[in-house]
């Protein structure tokens, strides 16, 4: 049998900040207030978008890789926290949601 539930995605870039505090950090406060089941940050080896290069290579040290952010929870426990997930996003990233299923 299988589940519904609702993917929240969040990509941002390692040293993206909101007012002198890391953009990763203020969402993972966001998450954990908001009660959801869990939160996992993925690095991301490379990329680019809009805002250019998302890694930079020195003497085999990366520096402000990719990130994403996955949660996996009700509808109605993320939908209410996308408002808050854009302010604190920004144009820093992209915020997005999906159904699922846990099998």
């Amino acid at each position: 049998m299988k589940q519904k539930m609702w993917s929240l995605t969040i990509r941002i870039k390692k040293n993206d900040e909101v007012g002198g505090k890391r953009i990763q950090t203020l969402i993972m406060d966001c998450l954990k207030k908001a009660g959801v089941s869990g939160a996992t940050v993925w690095t991301g080896v490379n990329g680019f978008g809009k805002r250019g290069k998302s890694t930079l290579h020195l003497e085999g040290v990366s520096v402000n890789m990719p990130l994403i952010i996955e949660v996996i929870d009700s509808e109605d426990k993320l939908e209410p926290l996308l408002h808050d997930l854009k302010l604190i996003v920004g144009d820093n990233g992209l915020v997005t949601i999906q159904e699922t299923y846990i099998v």
